[in-house]
């Protein structure tokens, strides 16, 4: 075999395995109103490019979903490249040695930012999110609950020691949204900032505006 057949082989198996260069980010849809974030997330990574989303959908979720909005969770999944199981603790994103950019959970519960506070790794949204702590990757969680007692700040308070990023979706008004999707895109410009992943359509202060 010569050597370009060689490296066309092996990088046909790369591809087949997982190519650990590969950029991948994993997203998260927990049972918090405001699933329409997660949605959006994984349509904006779509037209993007470049970057492998995993995506898990917990239970609660789905019924957030069938509340808040008229899609099919069988759209959903196939904006995904990876699809996994929210029990399965067994996932290739359960193991610190399948490298990741971090994790974007949007909408966060107050169950998962309790299990993550608490590395109580019990399903694979909280497990995943652990396994990106202690590798210190950027976890984001698009903490979505008001108002807050003393224990919801505490357990952001632990969150945020551990190294997640908590970060409640609040609107920003200087890009004078026009639309309910226009605060939503915006947020989540925000959120993939904090992974280095410039979101074309992020309106930034002082350089964009919108007409």
């Amino acid at each position: 075999m010569s050597h370009q057949a060689a490296a066309k082989a092996n990088s046909a198996a790369r591809s087949a395995e997982g190519d650990p260069a590969t950029r991948r980010l994993i997203v998260a849809l927990t049972g918090a109103s405001g699933v329409v974030y997660g949605i959006r997330a994984l349509e904006l990574l779509r037209e993007l490019g470049g970057i492998e989303s995993h995506l898990v959908i917990s239970a609660a979720a789905l019924r957030t979903i069938a509340e808040e909005t008229d899609d099919d969770p069988v759209r959903i999944r196939a904006l995904a490249d990876v699809v996994h199981d929210h029990r399965d603790i067994g996932a290739s994103i359960a193991s610190g040695s399948f490298r990741t950019m971090g994790m974007l959970v949007a909408p966060c519960s107050v169950r998962t930012l309790s299990g993550i506070a608490h590395a109580a790794s019990d399903d694979l949204i909280i497990r995943a999110a652990d396994v990106c702590l202690k590798e210190r990757r950027r976890v984001v969680l698009l903490f979505r609950e008001t108002p807050l007692h003393a224990g919801h700040i505490a357990l952001m308070e632990r969150a945020t020691t551990s190294g997640a990023v908590v970060m409640p979706p609040v609107p920003a008004f200087y890009g004078r949204p026009r639309t309910i999707d226009d605060i939503v895109v915006q947020t989540i410009g925000r959120a993939l900032d904090l992974f280095d992943i410039d979101l074309p359509q992020t309106v930034r202060w002082r350089e964009t505006r919108r007409n």
